[in-house]
């Protein structure tokens, strides 16, 4: 007969009673493992989440609702017109006052602009960029895009110039226009763009490349432009007809809780 532990009548436990710390990491393990599979499969919803798919999915409809912001602000224009040549049947306002009225709508960016003009248009480098002049470092990442600040280092410049009204891309710029980046694209008026990016702008040609070539902002994104490649081009184009804001004018802004 065996003598083990097991045996009863030896006066120790049996085995099967004893306290076993592997078993209760064991168990511990599959525990852990089962919540890992739930909180995966919760993340996941049925997708590949070692996948860019959520991705994919916010810059398409990023771009969705750009396309739309688009399609209603043309709408809007339609509407404006309708709305103004209705007006202009029988307003009841006399000459003087019509015409003070058309010069505000001018000055404000709602009514079609013509005129001499130039554009600008910047672009990204080439992704395999390298430093073309001796003594700069290997560009960044950072180097080779364009900023918010160098397109609105042009913007500026074209104002200070004296510019009648400016143009960013296919949209009119007005008194409370907002020229912001996110990433590597452009948000203007609630719709997205992504580089070249094109700035026609109606005033006196000479004045506004002056005011271009003075700029500081502008002579610090010509470095990137003679040592990594980043695009910069100005045309004259003649006489240009810039469209009217046609986007909504009621101001938006933060109000105190109460």
């Amino acid at each position: 007969m065996s003598n083990s532990a097991d045996s009863p009548g030896t006066g120790s436990s049996p085995v099967r009673g004893r306290f076993r710390p592997v078993r209760v990491l064991t168990a511990a393990v599959f525990a852990l493992a089962g919540l890992i599979f739930f909180t995966s499969f919760n993340t996941a919803k049925g997708t590949n989440i070692r996948t860019d798919a959520s991705l994919l999915k916010l810059s398409d409809l990023i771009q969705e609702r750009s396309h739309k912001n688009g399609q209603l602000n043309e709408s809007n224009a339609v509407l404006r017109d309708d709305v103004e040549a209705l007006a202009e049947r029988d307003d009841g306002s006399t000459k003087a006052e019509d015409e003070k009225l058309a010069a505000l709508e001018r000055n404000a960016g709602t009514q079609k602009l013509s005129g001499e003009a130039i554009s600008v248009t910047l672009n990204d480098a080439p992704p395999d960029a390298t430093a073309k002049l001796p003594g700069y470092p290997e560009p960044q990442p950072d180097y080779l895009v364009i900023h918010q600040q160098d397109l609105q280092a042009v913007v500026n410049a074209l104002w200070l110039s004296g510019a009648k009204g400016i143009k960013v891309m296919d949209q009119r710029l007005i008194s409370t226009s907002a020229v912001r980046c996110v990433g590597n694209s452009l948000i203007l008026q609630g719709r997205v763009y992504s580089p070249p990016y094109k700035i026609t702008a109606v005033g006196d040609p000479e004045k506004m490349q002056k005011a271009l070539a003075a700029s500081p902002a502008i002579q610090n994104y010509m470095v990137y432009v003679n040592v990594y490649g980043l695009g910069w081009k100005v045309t004259e184009d003649g006489t240009v007809t810039l469209p009217g804001y046609s986007g909504t004018v009621d101001l938006q802004y933060a109000k105190p809780v109460e």
